[in-house]
């Protein structure tokens, strides 16, 4: 099996850095944050990632620096920078400090993940392969999209297997409902929350069939996949 593939998200924005560390995870990524250069510095030596989505505003010194930093140490990890700046001349002074590609915010995170594989993929990096997900008695096989529990297929429709995955990806650590909308759903959902409750519970009859439960709610917060608590 493939060494997983690590991302560092640099951004002193905490919401926007993990917003998008958690669209990484999702698609099959480990990853790490930092929320300025020193700190960005301290994670490429102890987290060593295989890519930095770094943005250029931050609180001490700028991604610039932070970049001809790691060009000195020897680093070759290759950069995506992130930021607001949108002037031609920024773009260009990123692309010759070392970047290895520059996106503006807002942005797209469909296309932010699709650049980061882009990248990984020049820099001869091949992704671990996460073809089969697993927790307990509960499997997913992305190849052939199928899940069975206990060995017995569980049929699922796309929307409860996008759902299902999510949880898989996260088992253990308790997802909001907010989180899990805006990557289940990407929004889409007309504006009616209760969508997330009426699909959990759709597949929590399908998952659920057997002992013990999975699928749990955590009151005020969301929902884990994980085994019950004694």
């Amino acid at each position: 099996m493939d060494e997983e593939t690590r991302v560092l998200v640099v951004d002193d924005e905490t919401n926007l850095a993990e917003l998008v560390a958690t669209a990484l995870r999702y698609a099959g990524f480990v990853t790490a944050t930092a929320g300025s250069g020193k700190a960005a510095l301290e994670q490429v030596a102890s987290f060593k990632p295989h890519l930095i989505i770094l943005d250029i505003m931050l609180p001490d010194f700028d991604g610039f620096e932070v970049s001809r930093r790691l060009t000195e140490g020897g680093s070759q990890v290759p950069i995506l920078f992130l930021t607001a700046r949108d002037a031609t001349e920024d773009k260009v002074r990123g692309l010759t400090v070392g970047g290895d590609d520059y996106v503006t915010k807002p942005f797209s995170l469909d296309e932010l993940i699709a650049r980061v594989r882009v990248i990984l993929r020049r820099a001869g990096h091949r992704e671990e392969s996460h073809n089969l997900l697993s927790f307990a008695d509960l499997e997913m096989d992305e190849d052939l999209r199928e899940v069975r529990r206990g060995g017995d297929l569980v049929e699922l429709t796309a929307t409860e297997y996008r759902l299902l995955r999510y949880l898989l990806i996260n088992a253990r650590r308790v997802l909001t409902r907010a989180q899990i909308l805006d990557h289940v759903w990407k929004y889409d959902f007309g504006g009616d929350a209760g969508i997330l409750e009426t699909y959990i519970s759709y597949l929590r009859k399908k998952v659920d069939r057997k002992e013990p439960p999975l699928i749990h709610t955590v009151r005020g917060m969301g929902y884990v996949l994980r085994l019950p608590r004694a």
